[in-house]
């Protein structure tokens, strides 16, 4: 099993170098489709939180309910967008989190950012941010945003068995994805983007080339 310890995910976060692209590929093969600028897309913040002890660190994905009007029934992160009110888009994802899981967030340390990225399908921006409580409240998901919480390991992004080719029904018609199976559960599109470039990130720190 990989150990990973908050050492390897500060440093992961800080690489001074990294080929976002390449990770990304690896879960969107085809690319992303191009940024449409008109209208402006709209803005997101997500926290990839994680919680645990060195060696059992875990990161907590949610599956959205079907009454949402899109991705629903899909496996993501806790968030959503932007308020006006909101000074950045950490405070979104901090603030959405909160509501979503029903705990008070004011104990989750933020360590870094990943790199935004563009949902085509919802015409989202999204910006994610990597946060740490090592013990979390007791949740209490909104019954009408997520249907179930799922603490992964975080060492399962390693093992080779959790990642598949794998049909989805989607509105537009079946579609061929590159996905996670992590918690019982398929993970694909931008979540498992994110993701990968976690996984790609943390791989760069414990094979030394960050």
């Amino acid at each position: 099993m990989t150990f990973l310890t908050l050492d390897h995910l500060c440093a992961a976060l800080n690489l001074e170098s990294f080929d976002v692209e390449a990770a990304w590929r690896v879960m969107a093969p085809r690319g992303r489709i191009e940024r449409r600028a008109d209208p402006p897309p709209k803005q997101a913040g997500v926290l990839v939180l994680l919680t645990g002890e060195d060696g059992d660190l875990r990161v907590m994905l949610t599956r959205r309910t079907e009454r949402l009007n899109g991705h629903r029934g899909q496996m993501s992160f806790p968030g959503g967008r932007r308020d006006d009110s909101d000074r950045d888009f950490a405070h979104t994802a901090l603030r959405e989190t909160g509501e979503e899981l029903g705990i008070d967030t004011a104990g989750v340390a933020l360590l870094g950012a990943l790199t935004p990225i563009y949902i085509p399908p919802s015409h989202f921006d999204v910006f994610p941010y990597v946060a740490y409580q090592r013990v979390l409240p007791p949740l209490m998901p909104n019954p009408d945003e997520v249907a179930a919480v799922y603490p992964v390991a975080l060492a399962d992004l390693f093992d080779p068995e959790n990642r598949i080719v794998t049909e989805i029904e989607t509105v537009a018609g079946p579609l061929t994805v590159p996905a996670y199976t992590l918690g019982g559960q398929i993970v694909w599109g931008a979540t498992a983007v994110i993701l990968c470039e976690l996984e790609m990130r943390l791989r760069a720190v414990r094979h030394g080339t960050g």
